[in-house]
């Protein structure tokens, strides 16, 4: 597995709070020939990047918060040495679609979900210039690079639009948040995510991968086969923790004073802590 570290000084935004004063930089990892996983560092800068290049084209997968936005794409394109052909968005968040723009206005051609782009459109705080130009509503497929990229819905899991893509032949998955590597997930709920979904997404990529596949999340370091397994089974046991409680008649706060998601207090961080885990499968369970 090859390792480029790619050190980028960002300026950064206030609001930002994990990459406030921070030295943000992006790691370059070569995890199939031609195949590339992006992570941040020394700070927040949005989900994972995948990349696939080749003299065929060139595909990104989510592009980071908007914040930093200028240097993501100078991380990509040392890389690359040029803009993307194609960009691929998993979801409507911002820290997978803060750069479309500026893609866009390079003649990158953004494709995504219905769904998602659907969600861009009613947010109206995101740039009319940055909505992607292609959607698909089951799947759709690229065939470049002497690789098949097979682009798939999974429907109401982190949102009402996400996607996942498969690279056949190379044998890596990219989950989008589909999967937060060793931590909670943040399951939207107002964005059309649900914990069944979430679920059944899971099960559905645990069936198309084998202990070989490469897995990049959406948030998380990089994975394989057992670290999407065993994200599924620390959420079945959990909702089955709670749903139990539920079941009991206990209100939320009652759920929360129980704190029966503690054996997973470990998968626990900034954004999705324990008790808002706990909260999130009360009120998937509640409806």
């Amino acid at each position: 597995m090859k390792k480029a570290t790619l050190w980028i000084v960002a300026t950064t935004a206030a609001g930002v709070a994990a990459a406030q004063d921070a030295e943000l930089s992006w790691e370059a990892v070569e995890v199939a020939p031609g195949i590339y996983m992006f992570e941040g560092q020394g700070g927040f800068t949005g989900g994972n990047l995948g990349l696939l290049v080749g003299d065929d084209g060139i595909v990104l997968i989510d592009d980071g918060i908007p914040e930093v936005s200028v240097q993501t794409l100078s991380a990509v394109e040392s890389v690359i040495g040029a803009p993307p052909d194609f960009l691929i968005n998993t979801h409507a968040h911002g820290d997978h679609t803060g750069a479309n723009d500026e893609y866009r206005g390079m003649g990158t051609t953004v494709l995504a979900h219905d769904n998602l782009r659907q969600a861009l459109v009613d947010d109206e705080s995101f740039p009319r210039s940055g909505l992607p130009e292609l959607t698909f509503n089951d799947s759709m497929t690229f065939h470049l690079n002497g690789q098949t990229a097979y682009i798939f819905h999974i429907p109401s899991a982190h949102t009402s639009g996400d996607s996942a893509i498969h690279f056949t032949e190379a044998n890596v998955l990219h989950t989008g948040d589909v999967l937060f590597n060793g931590i909670f997930p943040f399951i939207d709920i107002d964005g059309g995510g649900s914990l069944d979904g979430y679920i059944a997404g899971q099960q559905r990529m645990l069936g198309m991968i084998d202990d070989d596949t490469t897995v990049i999340p959406g948030h998380g370091p990089l994975g394989d086969k057992a670290d999407l397994q065993a994200a599924l089974d620390m959420l079945v046991d959990a909702q089955s923790r709670v749903q139990a409680l539920v079941s009991d008649g206990l209100s939320l706060d009652e759920v929360k004073a129980a704190n029966p998601l503690a054996p997973y207090d470990s998968w626990s961080w900034g954004f999705i802590t324990t008790e808002r885990m706990t909260e999130t499968l009360y009120r998937s369970l509640s409806q």
